[in-house]
């Protein structure tokens, strides 16, 4: 690593920009009461940190699905954020592109998968998959092997579990288990 180059792993700002997506797709996930519904699709959420703002290098447009910018253009605008993301989860797909410093990205889009790149191929072996995870829970552990992306955040529409992945490791609570002791029945 360069002198000039940031550990976003270790800064305190990315660490609250990916507890706050965290927080709001918990918060998404507990505020709906339809998971254990036949045939009922819930809310879905794909959120990924990324530390350079070339992602367009693995990463494609999703159509028109836009993130409403105008409405909440950072993480940090707490009730905003957590209506803007609340509203995309149920009316919008693809994965939300969300900067170091919290600023979210207009475009949402579909990253590829890895190994599409010669450059790609090693980061490959870093990915395993677990039986619960569906495509989009696919696609974030692979995008977050990816060295320009800090972490990546999801919001099954299944089941309502909560996952983070962090360098090909994923660390999932189940909807039951969200906000633990402190959750509201």
């Amino acid at each position: 690593m360069s002198d000039l180059a940031i550990a976003y792993d270790d800064h305190e700002r990315v660490r609250e920009v990916v507890d706050r997506l965290i927080y709001c797709a918990e918060g998404v996930s507990v505020s709906f009461d339809g998971y254990d519904e036949a045939h009922v699709k819930g809310p879905g959420l794909y959120f990924a940190v990324i530390g350079d703002s070339d992602y367009g290098a693995y990463a494609d447009p999703m159509g028109d699905n836009r993130w409403p910018r105008d409405d909440c253009p950072s993480v940090f605008d707490e009730d905003a954020f957590a209506a803007a993301a609340e509203s995309v989860s149920v009316a919008r797909d693809g994965g939300v592109v969300v900067a170091v410093d919290g600023e979210v990205e207009t475009q949402m889009v579909r990253f590829r998968d890895l190994g599409t790149r010669a450059e790609e191929s090693d980061l490959v072996d870093d990915v395993s998959y677990e039986p619960w995870m569906g495509s989009r829970h696919m696609s974030a552990i692979e995008t977050s092997v990816r060295p320009e992306v800090v972490a990546t955040v999801t919001l099954s529409e299944e089941t309502g579990r909560v996952s983070v992945f962090r360098d090909g490791e994923a660390d999932s609570t189940g909807r039951e288990a969200i906000g633990g002791r402190w959750r509201v029945e």
